[in-house]
């Protein structure tokens, strides 16, 4: 079956879905933060250093909710590097992408705007591009990897009301963390190696766990390699061709593994390069107001007193470890202290959805697993030809190393990290959450199988199913066909599961811009 159509009308949909969506958020925040005051936290909050116009008090008002907590530090080093020692527990990626389309895109404003606001703007924007973007690539990647477009377009649609959504709009790098992962395991998927470990190196110099997705690569190489000696087990193979493949596999891992882990370990030298070894001391060419924000909050600069930070003097010079220990108490088994129960509970449902979703996959086929599907079995890929291994879904043999990649982040998130921010660390770096959450409601809720049954027929018979606009829902005109918007038109008879599903998704996507958006503590 022909999985991909340029004209495919679930691309349509999902783009016009994703920007209902994005729009939506945007009006939301404007009006929570305009009705509820801020809380007053203890977070980064840099001094402006020109007086603000109108417009950008106008913008201010409009945006302000999407510069909160962690977009501070983002929207500072995009306007003036990284100055603090703890600015470079954020990688430079973005940051950069914001000020360049601040630079160029939204040049025109620079007489109505100040820099700060058009910074603010341009990372509004790029999100939403991002974001919208980020689900069309993944309706592509379940096309390929589940081989089932409706739940491929399901799992997109969920992805746009992702429980991480104010992180996808607000000056945060998500957006474009869940773009370039996503991407990157799409040219992997189609045979793109090096365009692949392209993208997934840009992916770690926006994302420090970007790194983490060697793992791919490794994985994609090794698998081929196996496929390919099965496919000559009935012939004699000379010992030479054997080692030549095997040498071929080690260069190719090494050079793809080098390129992915090249950002993070440039960002660490140059922060060893600013703080261990300054050429000139940085204090003259700060600010007033910056440097007395370093005084008066103890944020370390560049050769401060000339003392060189602890984090110089080790063996491997890593700031970003050092950052994470000292200023956020990040570690091995650090949070798990009694205060931080209601942490853990909000990590809950996404625990939940992440450790099911492994154990459906496990006990789908244990001998799978067990061979880490690097063995092709006879009669495997087709229904109806003798196997028991589905041959689409999520449960199908290509989402092996998925999993493995979602259930790896889930057990570092919750031994190693801050467990509240489980929620947008694997909703902007793993598809499983979207595949599983849709694998459950097309299994299990009986108002999409009459759905199922017409878009199947639909789509065996001319590869492009109907599926009518949703402005039909705005106006009344019948029934939107997005899934999504015909379970919560019909929730009442819903199954009990489909609740606590879109539930989830929706109650921590409201609640994410009514906490995050007026400075109260969130995922």
């Amino acid at each position: 079956m022909k999985l991909m159509n340029r004209r495919d009308p679930y691309v349509r949909e999902v783009i016009w879905f994703a920007l209902c969506c994005r729009a939506l958020t945007l009006v939301l925040q404007a009006l929570f933060n305009f009705l509820i005051p801020d809380h007053t936290a203890d977070a980064f909050s840099p001094p402006r250093l020109s007086e603000p116009s109108l417009c950008d008090w106008f913008l201010e008002w409009l945006l302000g909710g999407l510069s909160h907590w962690d977009a501070e530090h983002f929207l500072f080093i995009a306007e003036h590097g990284y100055l603090y020692e703890h600015n470079f527990a954020f990688f430079p990626v973005y940051p950069l992408s914001v000020r360049a389309v601040a630079e160029v895109t939204l040049w025109p404003l620079q007489g109505l705007l100040c820099l700060r606001s058009r910074l603010l703007l341009s990372a509004v924007l790029l999100n939403a591009l991002l974001s919208v973007l980020a689900a069309v690539v993944l309706y592509e990647l379940g096309c390929i990897v589940l081989r089932c477009r409706r739940m491929a377009f399901l799992s997109a649609i969920l992805f746009c009301l992702t429980p991480a959504n104010v992180f996808m709009t607000a000056a945060y790098s998500e957006s474009m963390f869940a773009f370039l992962v996503f991407s990157a395991m799409l040219q992997m998927e189609k045979g793109q190696s090096w365009t692949s470990g392209l993208l997934f190196s840009l992916a770690a110099g926006v994302r420090s766990n970007g790194v983490i997705n060697t793992g791919f690569l490794i994985y994609s190489q090794s698998k081929d390699l196996a496929l390919q000696l099965q496919a000559g087990a009935g012939t004699i193979m000379k010992p030479s061709h054997v080692w030549r493949r095997l040498l071929r596999l080690a260069a190719s891992v090494v050079l793809m593994s080098a390129g992915v882990l090249f950002p993070f370990a440039l960002f660490q030298f140059y922060a060893y390069l600013r703080f261990c070894d300054p050429d000139t001391s940085p204090e003259h060419t700060v600010p007033r107001p910056l440097l007395q924000l370093a005084v008066d909050k103890g944020y370390r600069l560049a050769a401060m007193n000339g003392v060189k930070p602890a984090w110089c003097s080790q063996r491997l010079p890593v700031i970003y470890s050092y950052i994470q220990a000292v200023y956020w108490n990040v570690g091995f088994l650090r949070y798990f202290e009694p205060k931080q129960v209601p942490n853990f509970l909000l990590a809950v449902p996404v625990t939940v959805l992440g450790s099911w979703a492994t154990w459906v996959y496990l006990t789908a086929d244990p001998q799978h697993c067990l061979m880490l599907g690097l063995v092709r079995r006879k009669k495997e890929g087709r229904k109806g030809e003798g196997s028991d291994k589905p041959a689409e879904g999520f449960c199908c043999p290509s989402v092996f190393v998925y999993v493995v990649h979602a259930m790896a982040l889930l057990a570092f998130g919750i031994l190693c990290m801050h467990v509240q921010v489980l929620t947008r660390f694997l909703g902007s770096s793993t598809p499983v959450l979207y595949w599983f959450s849709a694998h459950l409601l097309q299994d299990y809720e009986p108002l999409l199988w009459e759905e199922g049954a017409a878009v199947h027929t639909a789509t065996s018979l001319s590869e492009k199913p109907s599926i009518g606009s949703s402005l039909s829902l705005w106006f009344g005109k019948g029934i939107s066909e997005n899934p999504i918007v015909r379970l919560l038109l019909n929730w009442k008879i819903s199954s009990p599961l489909t609740k606590c599903i879109l539930g989830y998704f929706l109650s921590y996507w409201l609640l994410g811009l009514i906490l995050h958006c007026n400075f109260l503590p969130w995922t």
